[in-house]
C-alpha cells in the first residue's frame, strides 16, 4: 500500500447498551483521552462545549516514537445517533506548514452507529493523510519501506481503536446492567470486536 491511496482501517464492537447512551460516550470529545494509548487529553476550542459540524477541538497527544505534539480537529459530519467525524490537522506546523484546512487533514476519524439485534454495531475508522503527519515524515526518510511503514501504523491504530472500543463497550454495558438488572439486551456482555475487520 502507498500513501497516495489513503491508508485506512477500523474495528467494530457490538455494544448491548441503548444507542443514545453510546453516542453520548462517543462523542465525549474526553472520553478517548481515557482509553487510546496516544491521546493524553482534549479541549473544545472557540467557545465550543458540544459536537457541532464546524465546531473544533485540540488534543495533546504522545507516542514512543514521535514524542508529544497537539492536534486541531474539527467536526465534518454530525448525525445524530449514527455518524460523527473529524478531520484534524497539524495546526502547529509540526509536519510541514501549519495547516488548517479540513480537506487536507493528517486523519479522518469517525463513530458510525447501527442499531441490530442484541444492542449497537459500534464502528471506529480512520484515514490517513491526505496532509503531511508522522508517516509522511518516515516515508520521506525511508522512501524504499512505504508499504511497512504504513503497515506498522495502521496496526497501531488498529490497537488503539481496539483498545477505545473495548472502554466504550465496558461503560456502556456496566450501566445497562446497573443494579443487578439485565438490560434489554439479556445479562450476556460479552460482544463481538474485531479491530481488523475490512
Amino acid at each position: 500500500m502507498r500513501f497516495t491511496d489513503g491508508p485506512r482501517t477500523h474495528g467494530d464492537v457490538l455494544v448491548r447498551a441503548g444507542a443514545e447512551r453510546v453516542w453520548e460516550l462517543v462523542t465525549d470529545i474526553r472520553l478517548p483521552a481515557r482509553l487510546s494509548p496516544e491521546l493524553r487529553r482534549v479541549a473544545w476550542l472557540d467557545g465550543a462545549d458540544r459536537p457541532a459540524v464546524g465546531a473544533r477541538f485540540e488534543g495533546h497527544n504522545r507516542h514512543r516514537l514521535l514524542g508529544e505534539w497537539r492536534t486541531v480537529s474539527q467536526v465534518t459530519e454530525l448525525v445524530p445517533r449514527q455518524t460523527f467525524t473529524w478531520a484534524v490537522m497539524d495546526a502547529d506546523g509540526r509536519y510541514g506548514p501549519p495547516a488548517l484546512d479540513p480537506a487536507r487533514p493528517m486523519a479522518v476519524w469517525s463513530y458510525t452507529l447501527r442499531t441490530e439485534a442484541g444492542g449497537v454495531r459500534l464502528r471506529q475508522s480512520v484515514r490517513v493523510g491526505p496532509g503531511p503527519s508522522g508517516v509522511t515524515r518516515a516515508i520521506g526518510q525511508r522512501p524504499d519501506r512505504e508499504p511497512d511503514i504504513i503497515a506498522f501504523r495502521l496496526a497501531e491504530l488498529r490497537e488503539g481503536i481496539r483498545e477505545t472500543l473495548a472502554g466504550v463497550k465496558a461503560l456502556a454495558e456496566a450501566e445497562t446492567g446497573r443494579d443487578g438488572q439485565a438490560g434489554p439486551w439479556g445479562s450476556d456482555s460479552s460482544g463481538e470486536q474485531d479491530a481488523g475487520r475490512r
